[in-house]
């Protein structure tokens, strides 16, 4: 595993974006582990985000992209971290580009924030986790509407590698199915589970085997 892969793993239990329990998500499943990407909340944790991000991006997609779409909301900060990130890691300049949720009809007018689309651009869309697809259901069709626009492909901060909705693939998988465009994510669960599995991080051990059982038990059932 790269190292830098290693660093995000262990800055987002640093950060308590990564936590392990019990929890219950959104879609009623019961999970031994939540990610929460709104718990990056200062200066610090949004620039070293926008620069994993950066080197994901850089490392699956390289340089051919103009802009950064993220999504609202929580894609928004994530698109301008990882903007300014990619100018000082890589001296690009990309633009960010968001969507707003209800249309601005005074001052700065549509439903784009940030950069206009332009016939001819190259996008790279960034999220925080994608376990359905909803977001992309609801924001590629504005995409589509505002430009004739490439998306270069998608890139999320973790892969949960559980099944997508059409029981065909991770939600991931059915998205580049769906929409023909390549997805990608800067770690996997498996990764996150080969780094903390038994192994020291931040002073203690944060996977041991009893969590492990419940990790793997939990995949069983729902894992791609």
């Amino acid at each position: 595993m790269d190292d830098y892969k290693e660093e995000f793993i262990e800055f987002m239990v640093e950060s308590e974006v990564l936590k392990f329990g019990d929890f219950t998500l959104k879609s009623g499943r019961k999970s031994p582990f939540f990610m929460n990407a709104g718990a990056y909340v200062t200066g610090s944790q949004l620039r070293r985000l926008g620069e994993y991000y950066a080197r994901a991006i850089h490392e699956h997609y390289g340089d051919d992209f103009d802009v950064l779409f993220g999504p609202a909301y929580k894609g928004i900060p994530l698109s301008v971290a990882t903007a300014i990130a990619y100018d000082a890691l890589y001296g690009k300049q990309v633009r960010y580009c968001s969507n707003r949720k209800e249309i601005k009809d005074h001052g700065d007018t549509g439903i784009l924030l940030g950069s206009d689309l332009a016939d001819g651009d190259r996008v790279v869309i960034i999220e925080d986790v994608t376990t359905s697809g909803k977001s992309i259901e609801e924001t590629f069709p504005i995409l589509k509407a505002q430009a004739d626009v490439t998306v270069v492909g998608l890139i999320v901060s973790l892969n949960r590698m559980e099944m997508g909705k059409t029981g065909e693939g991770t939600a991931l998988d059915e998205i580049s199915r769906t929409y023909g465009f390549p997805t990608a994510a800067i770690v996997t669960m498996q990764d996150v589970t080969e780094r903390l599995y038994n192994r020291e991080c931040l002073g203690k051990v944060i996977i041991d085997d009893e969590l492990k059982g419940r990790i793997d038990a939990y995949y069983e059932q729902y894992g791609a």
